[in-house]
């Protein structure tokens, strides 16, 4: 291990690739100061307390980062739900949203303009991309279908704005969730995949930067005849 850390605290790759999992995968400061309450303040003062309610929240995030034992083993289940538990842990403290929250505060912010159906469900399609989302269920299909279908009684464009018609759509939607064996109740079981499919993404992206970081180092003169260490035997709180 302490050659581990002598070999990896000298490489200015890996330090970027900590800040970088400090401030997008674990502890984003932009979303602490988005979701950060505002106090009742001006100016000056307002600022001071945006400030330390930010600054409280990021160390709060680095305290939990000091304490717990994060695996960079994106193909072991139990280092991936190790990891997302962690993550939850941190949003919880620091009041940040889960990847289930964003997009929903995402939907509700880029659509509440929108007057009809289809720019609507275009739209949640762009929003499914930029996430990297993928819809193995075929789920965003059957509901262009059931837009089309509706769209064909009505012999118009359907509005948002229509109440029968967007009744209609909703009963379309509840008949193709039906076939593609999606319920209300196992909505909860649905985010929790989507954390652990987030987890792994990020625990391979921190893995692919420290394994890139380590044999950037091994082709030093100083380690060419030392053996490279095993990822999974670093430890970020060393790092942080």
């Amino acid at each position: 291990m302490a050659y581990a850390s002598r070999f990896l605290s000298r490489s200015k790759q890996l330090q970027r690739s900590l800040v970088i999992f400090q401030q997008q995968h674990a502890i984003p400061v932009r979303a602490f100061a988005k979701e950060a309450a505002r106090p009742t303040f001006k100016g000056d003062e307002m600022l001071k307390g945006v400030f330390f309610d930010i600054k409280n929240k990021f160390q709060a995030a680095v305290d939990i980062l000091r304490k717990e034992k994060i695996t960079l083993a994106p193909e072991d289940p139990a280092a991936v739900k190790q990891y997302a538990t962690v993550m939850k842990t941190i949003r919880q403290k620091a009041g940040m949203f889960s990847e289930s929250q964003r997009i929903k505060h995402d939907i509700d912010t880029e659509t509440q303009d929108i007057p009809d159906a289809r720019a609507y469900l275009l739209k949640l399609q762009d929003i499914r991309t930029r996430r990297g989302l993928t819809d193995e269920l075929g789920a965003e299909a059957m509901m262009f279908e059931a837009l089309e279908k509706v769209e064909k009684d009505i012999k118009k464009p359907l509005l948002r704005s229509d109440k029968k018609g967007m009744d209609l759509l909703v009963a379309e939607f509840e008949k193709g969730n039906k076939k593609l064996g999606i319920r209300k109740e196992d909505l909860p079981k649905y985010e929790e995949n989507l954390e652990i499919s987030m987890a792994k993404a990020q625990l391979d992206e921190l893995k692919s930067d420290a394994v890139e970081a380590m044999e950037s180092q091994k082709k030093k003169e100083e380690f060419k005849d030392e053996e490279m260490p095993d990822v999974k035997s670093l430890d970020i709180r060393n790092f942080i």
